[in-house]
């Protein structure tokens, strides 16, 4: 397979559409379970949603990024957590891709494989011979449940007793699983605490997080000219879990206009809804907030996406801004909720109807610690003052 054989972003796009309905339809049962329901796994795999940060030597797609933003906010238009876990397993098969190419070989034996995990090196890897001990706890790991491998981030000892970070894959038989994702919104995603205790780890599977990662480079020999290996780790991960949030704003303003002909304003004289000025007004500012959030995440994916394709260097200020970006996108699309969320009334905040899961998900989303809006802002502010960003993520 090569890379014109795989599917065109239309086609992948119309492929995530068609799953609308059959996510909305088990929305509820996921939330209750706090994990995704057998029927969207499935056809999510059939659709070959898995299969947009593969190698196409794998049988992948190797996607642009722009097809897979829109991919993730078409499913979070059903469900904002089933896109949220998508974009986890998304970032997860880009990591695998910056190991030796023998590791992807083991992982990639089923192209449709998922790979969970996250940002916060709450781990420790000794090394020993072959290889290192890894130990630790990691909390917020989406998609886990349904997960075969786990990349754990991790702060790796040095020979001159230091600490750098790293990231290591680690199979999920190697790790055990808490289950204690009891949360207020995105609970379908399932994201678990995993605990590695001793667990002995080959060497080829530790990628040294600096500068490899951070700066689009690697350990693959095979994925050294692909245009999807050359993106640096941050700006790229930032910019397909935005996408998330556009999707649950458009699913907000879709359950919000479903309901307006049949909505009045209690206890004054609108028997509709649609006919009193303030609501104009607020569909207005929802809409025009929507809009804002989709230009940040489409600024952030064809930047990505330009760069990548003429191998181009990214400076401090590039990375900060793309960052940025991804925020922007998801205060806009939380603040696109919110409007509608206070427009639609009392009924609204009954458990059979979406408007109130779609207000906890995003709320969630806000809090994610690499996507807050607050901290980003900070870093983007230091960065543009000359001054040292305060994160290594970046």
């Amino acid at each position: 397979m090569t890379i014109s054989d795989a599917p065109p972003q239309t086609d992948l796009v119309g492929r995530a559409t068609g799953l609308v309905e059959v996510i909305r339809k088990h929305a509820t049962w996921q939330e209750e379970n706090r994990v995704l329901h057998e029927e969207v796994l499935q056809g999510l795999t059939d659709a070959g949603i898995m299969k947009m940060r593969v190698p196409v030597r794998y049988g992948g797609y190797e996607s642009d990024v722009r097809t897979i933003t829109s991919v993730i906010s078409e499913l979070a238009r059903g469900d904002g957590a089933v896109g949220w876990t998508v974009s986890t397993w998304t970032m997860g098969s880009w990591l695998a891709g910056l190991f030796p190419d023998e590791v992807q070989d083991e992982i990639f034996s089923d192209p449709s494989v998922r790979l969970c995990g996250g940002v916060t090196a709450s781990g420790v890897a000794t090394p020993t011979d072959g290889g290192v001990i890894l130990n630790g706890r990691w909390h917020f790991v989406s998609g886990a449940p349904h997960s075969q491998w786990d990349t754990l981030s991790v702060m790796l000892a040095t020979a001159d007793g230091g600490m750098e970070p790293a990231t290591i894959v680690v199979p999920m038989s190697d790790l055990t699983i808490v289950d204690d994702w009891h949360t207020a919104g995105l609970r379908a995603t399932g994201s678990v605490t995993t605990i590695a205790q001793d667990v002995f780890v080959p060497q080829a599977r530790v990628l040294p997080m600096l500068p490899l990662m951070m700066h689009g480079q690697h350990l693959s020999k095979l994925n050294a000219d692909a245009v999807t290996w050359k993106l640096p780790f941050v700006a790229h991960a930032t910019a397909v879990t935005s996408s998330s949030a556009v999707g649950m704003a458009k699913a907000a303003r879709e359950a919000f206009f479903e309901k307006l002909p049949t909505r009045k304003i209690a206890y004054t004289g609108y028997e509709q809804q649609s006919e009193a000025p303030i609501t104009h007004l607020q569909v207005a500012e929802a809409a025009v907030k929507l809009d804002e959030a989709e230009f940040h995440v489409r600024r952030a994916a064809e930047r990505l996406d330009t760069k990548g394709m003429r191998g181009e260097q990214w400076t401090l200020e590039e990375r900060a801004v793309g960052k940025m970006d991804a925020a922007m996108a998801c205060l806009r699309a939380k603040e696109s909720v919110d409007v509608l969320n206070t427009a639609s009334g009392g009924s609204s905040i009954y458990s059979d109807q979406p408007m109130q899961r779609i207000e906890r998900d995003i709320q969630a989303l806000n809090l994610n610690g690499v996507l807050h809006p607050n901290t980003v802002s900070e870093t983007y502010g230091r960065v543009l003052c000359g001054l040292e960003p305060n994160t290594h993520l970046i």
